[in-house]
């Protein structure tokens, strides 16, 4: 599908989506956008970015479980999908299941209304972001959902109907690798040689939230 028509935003029901399974949501809806020819069938111009921190405390804006003025939340950590367009952020899609905003709506948009760097808030929310190629998600990825159990066993929230995600060497669960960050995992000089580490390792690479838009400039157009 051409970018013109990626351009009206497809309604949330299209996907398969949990509520509060956004890894899950993420992981079936790159499969989808693959499978329905709105992404290269590899998978190739898509990226999986998983937003925390240490205290996994993550304020973003603009999310539909959220009550609050403008749809601000705060988060353990979330997962998005951006799909690279083109050598322009404004032409790079979002992907988040979870957002009141347009679906899909363009990484610069994105950026400005859910994450707002611009607005000073304390260190302790600071938002890092994991940037992980998606054939690479897609193979390695594993969750059994012990993360959405209290300590009696019983479902924080309802889990989905589908089986849990297995990764292809077997793993059963390694979720807690891609939500875990710190200060030390983050590039302090995003350039060439981090982009080139995106296609190869299996945690991607940490860039900071102002470094967002300028990581993803770097990325070569695959579509």
């Amino acid at each position: 599908m051409t970018t013109s028509n990626l351009e009206v935003p497809l309604q949330v029901p299209t996907f398969h989506h949990t509520p509060y399974y956004c890894e899950e949501n993420v992981y079936l809806l790159c499969k989808k956008l693959c499978d329905d020819a709105l992404a290269n069938t590899n998978g190739s111009d898509l990226f999986i970015i998983f937003i925390s921190n240490e205290k996994k405390q993550i304020p973003l804006w603009h999310q539909k479980a959220s009550q609050r003025a403008e749809g601000v939340i705060l988060w353990d950590y979330h997962v998005i999908c951006v799909q690279k367009k083109g050598n322009e952020n404004s032409s790079s899609l979002v992907w988040d299941l979870d957002s009141s905003l347009p679906i899909p709506s363009s990484l610069g948009s994105y950026v400005a209304e859910s994450i707002r760097p611009s607005i000073q808030i304390f260190s302790e929310f600071k938002r890092f972001f994991r940037v992980v190629h998606a054939p690479i998600f897609l193979r390695h990825f594993a969750s059994d959902r012990r993360h959405m159990k209290d300590s009696a066993g019983n479902w924080i929230a309802e889990p989905p109907l589908h089986e849990a995600i297995v990764a292809e060497d077997g793993t059963i669960h390694n979720l807690n690798e891609y939500i875990t960050v710190s200060p030390d995992d983050v590039v302090k000089n995003v350039g060439a040689d981090n982009v080139n580490v995106v296609f190869s390792e299996k945690h991607g690479v940490v860039v900071g939230e102002n470094d967002l838009m300028e990581f993803f400039s770097l990325i070569p157009d695959e579509s």
